[in-house]
């Protein structure tokens, strides 16, 4: 079975058009087959991304680790207009970012990485919702490592379902970040992970 943390060159191609408003603001993703949440935008994106923006009245810079076909980075752009990287290791999902991009009209960056792989940059905000499917190593190595590459003062944002693991999670995550749940619903929970001043 092919997964959205793979490339399957493969796999056909069938896009879809996925439709979003965000108060004055009007999207419109492409998406395809051998993506996360290929058919509608996942309620648990939705959430970070609108729990993210309700939280924060400016930023500057962002990475949107494990992007997908782009929908929080690029939203993440057109409403603060800040600086925003994206990466996945899927190449279909990057090639979708940048056809996004486009035709969303957004001024952003996107590469392909595994993980943290190619980053060189480092930022105020890293926004994930990490792979489950993937396996813990991976979901892990992505939260546990953002710190390498958070500002001073930055700030982690993730959503994980409760039944994936979420208490074991932040029990690890706790030695390194300050935790802060934001807010909960339909099982999923926002997490805020500040650095923990040594």
């Amino acid at each position: 079975m092919s997964h959205y943390f793979t490339n399957d060159e493969n796999l056909k191609s069938e896009f879809r058009k996925l439709e979003y408003k965000y108060q004055d603001f009007s999207f419109c993703f492409i998406s395809d087959n051998g993506i996360f949440s290929k058919d509608k935008i996942d309620y648990g994106s939705k959430l970070l991304l609108e729990t993210f923006i309700k939280n924060n009245k400016s930023v500057s810079n962002v990475l949107d680790l494990g992007c997908g076909y782009g929908f929080i980075g690029i939203v993440l752009n057109k409403v603060y207009g800040c600086k925003v990287d994206m990466c996945d290791i899927n190449s279909r999902a990057v090639h979708l970012t940048k056809m996004n991009i486009k035709n969303n009209k957004a001024d952003c960056n996107v590469f392909e990485s595994n993980i943290y792989e190619n980053i060189v940059n480092k930022y105020d905000y890293i926004i994930c919702n990490p792979p489950i499917r993937a396996g813990k190593s991976v979901v892990m190595d992505m939260l546990e490592n953002a710190k390498n590459y958070l500002n001073k003062n930055g700030e982690l944002w993730f959503v994980m379902k409760k039944d994936h693991g979420l208490k074991s999670t932040l029990k690890t995550l706790e030695k390194q970040y300050h935790l802060e749940v934001i807010i909960k619903s339909k099982t999923f929970y926002i997490i805020r992970a500040k650095i923990v001043d040594l």
